[in-house]
């Protein structure tokens, strides 16, 4: 088990640097082309940055091989996650700022805030475990909470899905699934996939129909609720009648 201590003494350069490791890891990606593409910065700085990570012992790193976080550095990089979605969720939740401007408000205030007012924002939002986006908050022990979640793009047609996940950052999309009703706790279910990877129509409940690209329905993840539909009033299209088979 790791436990998220907060380890004074880091830039915010540094900070940057563990929570992009990170994310990329979860994803497999371990390369230094990866990370100056996530960070907009250039290969020759993620090499001089990883070099310095790594004298400071929060890196694996050697020329040419993949990069990773030691156990210091996880520790360092989920406890700049917390701060992060915690920040998000104050501003969303208490502050009723909008979920596509809070990412931009948390990436500055992440650097600067105490333990002491982050724990107390946590407290005041009845330690979270999601943040406005779906996303897991790391708890002061490093555990992530459980979610038994899969992408939208291959769930079944006509079941009831749960969106629990929205995994995107650019504010302009953030704002047209909100206002198409797709967003945490929204039910919803695929009426229709177009062939060759072509748009997937989902039904939310309500009655509306959109089209959403399998890029964009890879990044909503959803659950199932088993046995239910939404039904035709909701946007699904009639089961086929059995006489009309």
């Amino acid at each position: 088990m790791v436990i998220v201590i907060e380890e004074p003494g880091l830039s915010p350069a540094v900070e940057d640097y563990l929570k992009a490791i990170y994310h990329l890891s979860s994803h497999g990606e371990h390369s230094g082309q990866a990370i100056a593409e996530r960070l907009g910065v250039a290969q020759a700085s993620v090499t001089a940055m990883c070099r310095r990570l790594q004298e400071q012992g929060l890196v694996d790193w050697a020329p040419y091989r993949p990069i990773s976080l030691t156990p210091r550095g996880q520790q360092s990089a989920l406890a700049v996650i917390r701060r992060h979605r915690i920040l998000e969720t104050f501003l969303h939740e208490v502050l009723d700022m909008p979920w596509d401007e809070v990412h931009e408000e948390a990436e500055v205030l992440e650097h600067h805030i105490s333990p002491r007012l982050l724990e107390r924002m946590a407290d005041r939002l009845g330690d979270p475990h999601f943040d406005p986006h779906g996303d897991p908050i790391p708890a002061a022990d490093g555990t992530l909470p459980e979610s038994d979640t899969h992408p939208l793009a291959g769930a079944a047609p006509n079941a009831t899905l749960t969106v629990h996940r929205v995994r995107v950052s650019r504010p302009e999309v953030l704002r047209y699934l909100d206002g198409i009703g797709i967003r945490p706790g929204a039910r919803i279910a695929i009426i229709e996939r177009a062939p060759f990877a072509g748009p997937v129509t989902v039904g939310i409940e309500g009655g509306a129909r959109h089209a959403l690209d399998q890029s964009l329905a890879q990044q909503i993840e959803v659950s199932q609720e088993p046995g239910r539909a939404l039904g035709p009033r909701h946007g699904t299209p009639p089961a086929p009648d059995p006489a009309r088979t």
